[in-house]
């Protein structure tokens, strides 16, 4: 088949490309890397006008004329790749706003592609209008709702999530929705959100590329090292704030047993290096499954401090950790953390049922099967 991917969000079309690509299938991707992530895209597209001085231009312009400036420039590349964007077998969008476009040029990408092309499928794995819908309809489903209305992040700093609230997005969705084949999650999270979706596939767990990633088996010499990135833009949302608090504390407790490692925003290829030496890596509070980079963290061996509620171990039918169910509670993530640092041989059984784990349930290539199977039915 032909398959042109639309997006990327936290390297999933990437691998999912892998996979489809030892099947035999031809994949192309358009759109844009992820920002600082710089994710590789076939048919890249660059956000313009949007920082330092060419933002508070366009900002201007906007006001003036309501002319999105940003957005007219996304849209002419994309008009420049249009011979290379028709003709597909498959199309599949990352979620119901790939091109972060104002709603009018949006809809015509879309809309390109929906009458250029053979089946349109769309993803679950972000925000969306019934994603958005669903948390705060249900205010007590753990999510980045939680932070939000706790005043930790401001209305400005959740407009891409709060936009999803407003009546033209919700047009948007109606017309994806009657052009799309169906929608598909990409976990538990979002599993749970579309259950009452007409349109609804089901979920695939995300690809994870484990031929690429190497399996560490964790030894313990010296101190126990305690990995915990963070990206600056969603700060709250993955409730790094709890992180840093457990972590003084363990500091303090533990000085000659535990050394912390701590990164600020880096690119993906760094980033996914800079934990190598890690035994314990703390991802993120809020949700019910894991998100990308905690999978692939789980896929080297890592003891991942991430979302794994019930639903998740009920899901996947587990039996023994594969991780730590990481909540926002200070006292929690210490005691966890402390159980850890005195019993360092469940970190190493952690880290192996971990990697067995990613590798039966999240495999690249049994994953693009599963896609190729819903696509085709």
């Amino acid at each position: 088949m032909n398959i042109l991917l639309v997006g990327e969000y936290s390297r999933l079309h990437n691998s999912l490309k892998e996979g489809l690509e030892q099947l035999g299938h031809r994949v192309v991707i358009v759109g844009f890397n992820d920002g600082f992530k710089s994710f590789p895209i076939d048919l890249p597209l660059k956000k313009r006008f949007d920082r330092g001085f060419f933002k508070k231009i366009k900002i201007l312009i906007n006001k003036l004329i309501g002319f999105n400036i940003t957005s007219f420039s996304t849209y002419q590349q994309f008009k420049k790749h249009g011979s290379r964007l028709t003709n597909y077998d498959i199309v599949q969008l990352i979620n119901e706003n790939p091109f972060y476009c104002e709603l009018t040029y949006e809809k015509k990408m879309l809309q390109f592609l929906f009458e250029n092309n053979k089946k349109v499928f769309l993803m679950c794995c972000g925000t969306d209008y019934l994603s958005v819908k669903f948390i705060f309809d249900n205010p007590s489903f753990q999510s980045l709702l939680q932070p939000y209305n706790e005043g930790k992040i401001s209305p400005k700093d959740f407009q891409n999530v709060l936009k999803f609230r407003k009546t033209d997005y919700k047009k948007l969705h109606e017309y994806i929705h009657e052009n799309i084949e169906g929608v598909i999650a990409s976990d538990i999270d979002y599993h749970i959100a579309m259950q009452q979706q007409d349109k609804y596939l089901g979920m695939i767990p995300n690809p994870i590329n484990t031929a690429k990633i190497e399996f560490i088996p964790l030894e313990i010499p010296n101190k126990i090292v305690i990995f915990h990135g963070i990206n600056s833009e969603s700060y709250f949302r993955k409730g790094n704030d709890y992180f840093e608090k457990a972590l003084a504390i363990i500091g303090q407790k533990y000085p000659e047993k535990v050394e912390i490692i701590t990164s600020r925003s880096v690119p993906y290829q760094e980033y996914i290096n800079s934990y190598n030496r890690a035994h314990i890596l703390l991802d993120m509070v809020y949700g019910y499954d894991q998100g990308f980079h905690a999978l692939e963290a789980m896929a080297k061996g890592k003891v991942v401090f991430t979302c794994a509620e019930k639903e998740f171990y009920d899901y996947y039918k587990l039996t023994q950790p594969v991780n730590v169910n990481a909540l926002p509670d200070v006292d929690y993530l210490v005691n966890q953390l402390s159980f850890l640092i005195e019993n360092p041989q469940e970190i190493i059984s952690i880290g192996c049922r971990a990697r067995q784990f990613v590798e039966k349930e999240h495999n690249y290539i049994a994953v693009a099967d599963q896609y190729c199977k819903v696509w085709r039915s």
